[in-house]
Parts: C-alpha cells; sequence; structure tokens
C-alpha cells in the first residue's frame, strides 16, 4: 500500500503579516513549524502502513526551507518526501495550490491513499485537499474522526457531519482529509533524522511538470485576490433572554428587528 500525505510548513506564531500588495503572508524573519493538523494526517498514514504493510511518502509545496518538514516527517516514519519549490509558485489561492500540488503528485507516482490535514493554521479554508482530489479525480472524504478498516480494496472511515457522526466506506484510491481528534500524533526520533541522507527529499519545480502553462500556478493562477485587509471590528455587546420559550422567541424577535438584522 502506498500512502501520500500533504503537509505543509505554516508560520510558528500567529503574529504574522500580509503583504498589503499582494494580500500574501509576509513569511520572512518569521519562525516555521509543520502544520499541526497535518501531523495527524501523518500518524495515520504511518498507523495504516504498519496494520496493512505499505510505505509512506510526503510532499509539500513551499520556498526551499519548506524541507524542514520534510525531514521531520522522515524523522517520524515516512520513507521519503518531496518538494514543489519555484517562484512561479508564490502567491497561489486555495485554487492554484491545489492544482500545483495535483501536478507534483502526478510527477511522484500513483498512490492507494493520499491524506491531507483537515485544514491549516495560516489559511484555514479546509478546501485543498478536495480540490486536490478533484484535479486528480479521486473520491474524497472529508472530516475523518478514524479510519476502522481495509479490505476489498476499500477504505472504512468514521466522519464528522455537523453535529453527527457517520460510517461510511470508499474504495481505492482516494482521497480523505483527516480531523484533529483522529488520534495522537508521534515524536519524531532523533536517532532516524541523525542518520538521515540527502536522498530522502527531492525538489520539483515548475520545469518538472507536465503543464507549462505558467497562468496556472501562482498569482497568475488563482482564481481569487485579496483587494483589500482590515482587522475585524470588536464587539463585545452581549444581550441574554429569560423566560419561556414562547417569551425567548418574542425578545429574540425583537432583538433582531430592533438591530435591522431582518
Amino acid at each position: 500500500m502506498k500512502i501520500l500525505v500533504c503537509i505543509k510548513q505554516v508560520p510558528g506564531s500567529s503574529n504574522v503579516q500580509v503583504d498589503p500588495v499582494t494580500g500574501v503572508l509576509i513569511r520572512s524573519g518569521i519562525q516555521s513549524k509543520m502544520n499541526p493538523y497535518d501531523l495527524y494526517g501523518i500518524e495515520t498514514a504511518l498507523t495504516l502502513a504498519e496494520r496493512y504493510g505499505g510505505e509512506v511518502e510526503v510532499i509539500t509545496m513551499g520556498p526551499p526551507p519548506a524541507k524542514a518538514v520534510v525531514i521531520e516527517a522522515v524523522a517520524m516514519g515516512a520513507a521519503r518526501g518531496t518538494v514543489l519549490s519555484d517562484r512561479k509558485f508564490a502567491g497561489a489561492d486555495v485554487l492554484a495550490t491545489a492544482y500545483t500540488i495535483s501536478q507534483g503528485i502526478k510527477k511522484c507516482g500513483e498512490y492507494d491513499l493520499i491524506i491531507c490535514g483537515k485544514q491549516t493554521t495560516d489559511g484555514d479554508t479546509a478546501q485543498v485537499g478536495a480540490e486536490v482530489a478533484e484535479y486528480l479525480g479521486l473520491p474524497n472524504v472529508s472530516n475523518v474522526l478514524s479510519v476502522d478498516d481495509l479490505k476489498d480494496g476499500r477504505l472504512y472511515v468514521t466522519t464528522m457531519l455537523d453535529n453527527k457522526t457517520v460510517r461510511q466506506s470508499v474504495s481505492l484510491p482516494c482521497l480523505i482529509s483527516t480531523d484533529g481528534d483522529i488520534n495522537t500524533p508521534r515524536l519524531p526520533s532523533y536517532k532516524i533524522k541523525r542518520a538521515l541522507t540527502d536522498d530522502v527529499v527531492r525538489f520539483l519545480s515548475f520545469a518538472d511538470f507536465d503543464d507549462q502553462d505558467a497562468n496556472h500556478y501562482g498569482l497568475n493562477g488563482s482564481a481569487t485576490q485579496v483587494e483589500r485587509i482590515f482587522p475585524p471590528e470588536k464587539n463585545t455587546e452581549k444581550h441574554t433572554v429569560e423566560g419561556s420559550s414562547e417569551e425567548q422567541a418574542d425578545q429574540l424577535a425583537a432583538l433582531i428587528s430592533r438591530l435591522k438584522l431582518i
């Protein structure tokens, strides 16, 4: 079983700034770390490989220093990883990011299972996983709370849908996005990290991709653009309603009307 985990290097602090011209995060001078949700994806992949047999690889998109999260993943137990790095990829929105990752995956090979973390802490869109699956033509399951079984070419999972959990199965190959409650990630092995060789990390650039249209990547390939950035207004006003259900409903209706929300 070949498993690929999509990971990302994110700012290690929430105190980040955004370029007012391009609308993208200013990452220079900021310490970075593995996206926390991706750690759950790696642990899920390693557990499945241990249970059913197989190999785990990782892939990330970013500047050359993103190599650090690949090394961390390998120290956790992954076999190797790929960094998609090129200035043409810079400034990508979720759509262009997903397309770039899908192109990189096609160059890396074929996989039985692709795993993404639920979302990233710098973007919080929770859209890239599903969009990568769409570009690759794979079935996709999001918000996976547990992987329960694998048999007869189908993966059985439990997912969270709003206020209920659902058990479902999906045929391989597929892509799943793991929730943060799925497991407790293992720590990287210092011994493995010390023994790593250069060949566990490879770099792919725009020149390596089959699609050589630069308008499909980065800012040029982004369907959305940031027009204005501003801090949200803080509102500490609070209303409490009491009484019977009918009285609370009347009070809420009057409040909504007074605030001109309807």
